[in-house]
């Protein structure tokens, strides 16, 4: 099957396809479809195509906010049911031709792994934050070679969740030199992930990715 890499070819899909899903769905992927679309028309400002990529990833997952680590619980969750879904390994495909590229460099890069960022603030000389550092990568490693396609999402999704933080809770500078590149891989990863995330949605009308916090109401 080729792989949708735009938000046309996904709203074309929804278009054919929505009858099948529930509302909530029907919602939740039109949402996403949105802001992926948003995102594809930022070409030159790497920031905010990445801030515009979370927000569709975002709309595609969230079922209602919560605390930081329940949110990132709910985020692993939807990731599995995501992975279970996922009966050509798509998503595995995409991790193992990337781990070379944007997955490999944001998996290396310490300024995007938190506990660097806590021995910092904390003053901690140790440096068990590089043990456990190499760790992760020697992980992420094992886990492409050994198709752990789970894992490597996992270990990805840390890297990208503390650049999310360091972009929405603005701990970085916009457009700042210091940043490019964990800013670049995460745009590249984000955009051939999400499109697939999608796509397999729209694929599984069955599949119950729960009620949508802000639901459509009718206007008086």
């Amino acid at each position: 099957m080729t792989e949708p890499t735009t938000a046309a070819t996904l709203k074309a899909m929804l278009a054919e396809r929505g009858g099948a899903h529930a509302e909530a769905s029907r919602i939740r992927l039109h949402r996403a479809i949105s802001w992926l679309a948003r995102a594809e028309a930022e070409a030159d400002d790497h920031d905010a195509r990445f801030v515009f990529l979370w927000i569709a990833f975002n709309a595609a997952y969230a079922r209602e906010f919560a605390l930081e680590g329940s949110a990132r619980e709910q985020l692993n969750a939807f990731l599995a049911g995501i992975l279970a879904l996922d009966a050509d390994k798509r998503i595995a495909a995409l991790l193992l031709r990337q781990f070379s590229g944007p997955i490999r460099t944001m998996v290396a890069n310490r300024f995007v792994f938190e506990p660097f960022w806590r021995a910092l603030r904390e003053h901690d000389a140790s440096e068990r934050w590089k043990e456990a550092f190499d760790g992760s990568g020697r992980l992420a490693t094992r886990a492409v070679l050994e198709g752990r396609a789970d894992a490597v999402l996992s270990i990805v999704f840390d890297r990208l969740y503390v650049l999310r933080n360091q972009l929405v809770h603005g701990g970085a500078t916009w457009n700042s030199r210091v940043n490019r590149e964990q800013v670049r891989d995460g745009v590249n990863i984000l955009s051939a992930l999400l499109p697939i995330v999608v796509a397999l949605m729209l694929d599984h009308p069955e599949a119950d990715f729960g009620e949508i916090h802000y639901p459509v109401l009718a206007t008086a």
